[in-house]
């Protein structure tokens, strides 16, 4: 028998005339309404949905993209890393907005549109798409000048991103707490293999969130260095989520695995299907040789929705396990940076993000690409095996 919660959600959702279609359709298919019933089931149509949108549109947004001359501009602090991706010049970037329609098309076609963390998550897909696409306009927009590959500084996007943090982390604390049964659940930090939860006052919930956030948004950012790494590291690590959310969202499963029970957030796997089946779909055209580029207009929003829910389903330390290679990117840059500066120009990597270390290690972009791939394959399921282990 489904959950009383999931009945409510399937009532809810027919007054809306697609939604309605759509619901008598399922019906017909699935005797009982359990496609409605199922955000699961609704996550894996919203894979296909989001896949189909993006590989349909894709060769359209290529050629305007062409068109308008939005074309990358490879450039490194390192000539031989110059001289390998030299061939990428002009290939046309900014292509994340087609990763992000399809993900805001298929989840407001596919996900309760009356749930709270539903109208949450696309207000953190505009906030950070707007400042990734700006970015991208600015580096693409500027050439001749003294700074022809300035974007927003680096300050700039933290402060928008800090903001964005803030926000959210008040309003996903503000409605757990508010939620009598719910309440301990967002009071608390869960740690993987400890069965015991840290609490957290207030200002600490928020804290984690910009770091969660922020943190998340600019990982992605730097693995999206070669052509298919970023998108399909992310693929893997939404696929985790959904299964996450999904458990956070069944008052059952989340009691048997002794995991944060959040009624609604069982819809962000919707939303996490949709991420999935959008970087599946960017994928044909970005594998190597790669015919477009998400940018930062892409790879900044899709970081973000990840590190978001984490937060809500209450998952943030496991999320250093699923996004194990957005972590090994972003602590090889901050170690790299943190050593030259401690010892006046001294290096650890050749190269940092680690995907070029390897690139001018010798390993070919396609095999840097794969072995991330299946690392990050093995992050995912290794993540989901220990999510019973306390």
């Amino acid at each position: 028998m489904p959950e009383p919660q999931d009945r409510d959600v399937a009532t809810a959702r027919q007054p809306g005339f697609v939604h309605a279609v759509i619901y008598h359709l399922l019906d017909h298919f699935f005797p009982g309404n359990y496609g409605y019933q199922n955000t699961l089931f609704r996550g894996s149509l919203s894979i296909l949905t989001a896949f189909l949108l993006v590989w349909l549109l894709g060769p359209r947004v290529i050629r305007v993209l062409m068109h308008k001359r939005l074309g990358d501009i490879p450039d490194f602090d390192n000539k031989d890393l110059n001289e390998l991706t030299k061939h990428k010049a002009n290939v046309p970037t900014m292509g994340g907005i087609l990763i992000l329609f399809a993900v805001a098309s298929s989840t407001l076609l596919w996900a309760n549109l009356q749930t709270f963390y539903i109208h949450l998550a696309l207000f953190c897909l505009v906030w950070l798409a707007v400042i990734g696409a700006w970015d991208d306009w600015l580096k693409l927009t500027r050439k001749g000048k003294e700074n022809t590959r300035d974007g927003l500084k680096f300050y700039q996007k933290l402060l928008l991103q800090f903001g964005l943090g803030v926000l959210l982390g008040f309003y996903i604390y503000k409605r757990g707490v508010n939620n009598e049964e719910i309440l301990n659940t967002f009071r608390v930090l869960i740690l993987p293999f400890v069965k015991d939860p840290i609490t957290l006052s207030v200002p600490a919930f928020i804290f984690i969130t910009i770091i969660v956030v922020t943190g998340t948004s600019n990982a992605v950012n730097l693995t999206d260095g070669m052509d298919g790494l970023a998108a399909g590291c992310t693929a893997m690590c939404c696929f985790a989520f959904m299964v996450l959310a999904w458990i956070a969202g069944d008052g059952r499963v989340a009691s048997y695995l002794l995991v944060p029970s959040v009624p609604e957030a069982g819809e962000l796997a919707v939303l996490c299907g949709s991420m999935m089946g959008a970087c599946l779909g960017f994928l044909w055209y970005n594998c190597h040789p790669a015919q477009v580029f998400m940018g930062d207009t892409g790879s900044l929003p899709l970081g973000g929705l990840i590190g978001f829910v984490a937060i809500v389903i209450r998952q943030e330390v496991m999320l250093l396990l699923v996004g194990g290679v957005f972590v090994m990117e972003a602590l090889s840059v901050m170690l790299q940076v943190g050593y030259f500066k401690a010892t006046g120009g001294k290096r650890i990597f050749r190269i940092a993000p680690i995907h070029h270390h390897f690139q001018l290690g010798g390993w070919t972009e396609t095999q840097v690409v794969t072995r991330f791939w299946m690392i990050a394959a093995l992050f995912a399921v290794l993540a989901l095996a220990t999510v019973k282990v306390r």
